[in-house]
This record gives C-alpha cells, structure tokens and sequence, in this order.
C-alpha cells in the first residue's frame, strides 16, 4: 500500500501519536481538528461559533495541503460535547459547503481533548 502522510503548519501540531491526515491513493483521511490555534496551540478564544469555525479552518487547511479542499469531503464527522450546538454546526456547515454536501455524523461525547466544545474529522477524495 502506498501510503503518504500530509503535515502543514497551517493546521494545529498533532498533540498525540499520529499524522494530520493520511493519503493512500485518491483517499486522504484526515485526523480529528480541534478549534487549536496554530501558531500558539491554544483553543481559540469566543463562543461555540468561533470553535466550530476554527475547527473547520484547520481542516480546510490540512485539505489544501493534502492536495483538495472542503469541497473534496466525501464524509465528515462532528463531535459535540452539547448537541444543543447542532443547529449551529448546520448553520456554518451551510456556509462552507455546496450541495451536493458530503455524508455526515454528528456524535456527542463527554469530553474532548484540551477542553474543546467540538472536534471535525474527514475523508476527502480528490
């Protein structure tokens, strides 16, 4: 299997033992993004908006450096401390996506590393 691994510094460090996103021919799965600044690696301060859309932001970008975008996610998975905030991450979802959206989940958890309120996984093929 020919295995590449994706890292920029547009997106937050891994805080573990693993790759920001692993491509393995037209299939890049991309790791969990927390609302992590990346130049600082502190949670982004505001709202659950502002986590939400930093989330994102640091997906978008190991996207590009994997070669695609957010338009190249085929799924995404959401991970929420409070599922009241889904009708948010609709809202944003809705702003950074065009139908056709990709297949998605929405999972509440109890606790998310750092103390992030939300955590944003993918897979894109480009």
């Amino acid at each position: 299997m020919n295995k590449s691994f994706i890292a920029t510094a547009n997106a937050p460090a891994a805080i573990g033992i693993y790759s920001q996103a692993v491509k393995v021919g037209q299939t890049t799965y991309l790791s969990g993004q927390i609302p992590l600044l990346p130049d600082t690696m502190v949670l982004v301060e505001g709202d659950i908006d502002a986590e939400v859309r930093q989330a994102f932001t640091n997906l978008a970008a190991v996207c590009k450096a994997a070669g695609g975008s957010l338009s190249h996610l085929a799924k995404v998975n959401v991970f929420l401390t409070d599922l009241s905030h889904f009708p948010m991450v609709n809202q944003i979802m809705e702003e950074l996506f065009e139908a056709p959206y990709p297949a998605r989940a929405a999972i509440g958890v109890a606790e998310l590393p750092k103390g992030a309120r939300v955590e944003v996984d993918g897979i894109m093929v480009s």
